[in-house]
């Protein structure tokens, strides 16, 4: 992991805590760790999990136990107790299986995971690289290094109808990646004053969405290069998520200053325009639709997710369940962001040091079917389109691990 980036994550899990809790001035400035500089990283690492961990978690568990055990008396309250719900009929209990043997170790830190098409390549980001890989038979093997970023890799996005990805770093520069024979960048955008947080693309793939450290969303269309199109400005912190609905005519954002953001497409005026501004409790790094109806937000203090309904009549995304995913009562760790696969009715949701494997049932329920626990709460992954793999790695390991669906 390179100093840039365990600097800038450090920064960023002080603000989580900084915004959450309403620590003195005192307790702020002993966490904050001044001599950062004068330690070497290792045993900055070292100190961070041994000393500062322990006092975020005390300090959040003392300032939301109360409200967590309020939420949950809501929830019981509000949503009638369901029975055990089996799975639908089409779909089996599974689980996935970590492939040990395929293992990679990997000491830089890799935020940033893509697969090809058919899933035969794969490119992960490992600090300013990025490393392309042959994906064959649960194997990855190395075939190509990029080096062209001169800031840290934070998102890669594969484009599915062509031979292209698109990579996004700190720095704010977004590069698009061509083939022949070898990797190439074929073009060069400067994006953002702040690093690119999100970055998601149509089916179509002539738009590309981004968001940013520096607050905003911002859209780019394909004509003979990328070019910019419009810009968001509505959020008044960073942007951390993104996700577009199945027409592709909403986008959906969270960000830290607490705010869901509902953008839509309008063909008469060629823009995109906000139409709905939903203040949330909590700060979230994770969101995403299900359908056109409903989308799942995560936030980064306590074990519930929330579900957000359309309404009919109102045509207003309200808050209309809970779903309680897990143990850990907070999350530190951006990225990684949720991803609902159609074709398994399955979400894909990292929070604290878990990956939640959610499904959705045919009764309109969501059951976590499977947690991975890891010794981190910096995990980064993704899963295949079709399912079948979920590649991640964490900063405890320091591995590139390969998990495969296994029906039970």
């Amino acid at each position: 992991m390179s100093k840039e980036m365990f600097s800038r994550q450090l920064e960023y899990d002080f603000k989580v805590i900084e915004k959450q809790l309403d620590l003195s001035k005192q307790e702020l400035y002993l966490l904050k760790v001044p001599q950062f500089n004068l330690i070497d990283q290792t045993n900055f690492k070292s100190n961070i999990v041994q000393e500062v961990k322990p006092l975020i978690i005390s300090k959040i568990k003392q300032q939301f136990n109360l409200k967590q055990q309020s939420d949950q008396q809501l929830q019981q309250s509000s949503f009638p107790q369901s029975q055990s719900i089996q799975c639908p009929s089409q779909f089996k209990p599974f689980n996935y299986q970590i492939i040990k043997d395929n293992s990679i170790y990997q000491n830089e830190w890799c935020c940033a995971i893509a697969y090809n098409k058919d899933c035969s390549c794969v490119a992960l980001s490992c600090d300013k690289q990025i490393k392309i890989y042959e994906f064959k038979q649960a194997i990855l093997k190395q075939i190509h290094v990029l080096y062209q970023h001169q800031k840290d890799v934070l998102t890669l996005s594969f484009m599915k109808k062509s031979n292209q990805f698109i990579s996004g770093d700190s720095g704010g520069s977004i590069l698009i990646w061509s083939i022949n024979k070898k990797w190439y960048c074929s073009q060069t955008i400067q994006a953002h004053i702040g690093s690119i947080r999100c970055l998601i693309m149509n089916n179509n793939e002539d738009l590309f969405i981004t968001s940013s450290y520096d607050n905003t969303i911002k859209f780019w269309v394909k004509q003979n290069d990328w070019i910019w199109q419009q810009t968001i400005t509505d959020h008044k912190l960073q942007v951390n998520q993104l996700s577009l609905n199945d027409k592709e005519n909403k986008v959906i954002s969270c960000g830290e200053d607490k705010l869901i953001l509902v953008i839509e497409y309008f063909e008469s005026d060629k823009k995109w325009i906000l139409i709905q501004n939903i203040i949330v409790e909590d700060l979230g790094c994770r969101i995403c639709f299900i359908n056109n109806n409903q989308f799942t937000f995560q936030p980064i203090i306590g074990n519930l997710m929330h579900v957000y309904q359309l309404n009919n009549i109102s045509k207003q995304f309200v808050k209309s369940k809970d779903i309680n995913v897990n143990e850990s009562d907070s999350d530190f760790g951006e990225l990684f962001p949720q991803q609902f696969l159609k074709q398994k009715q399955l979400l894909v949701s990292k929070h604290g040091n878990s990956i939640n494997l959610i499904r959705k049932t045919e009764v309109d329920q969501f059951i976590v079917e499977q947690s991975i626990q890891f010794d981190s709460y910096y995990i980064f992954g993704q899963m295949s389109d079709d399912g079948e793999y979920l590649i991640t790695w964490d900063s405890q390991s320091n591995q590139i691990q390969i998990r495969k669906y296994a029906e039970q």
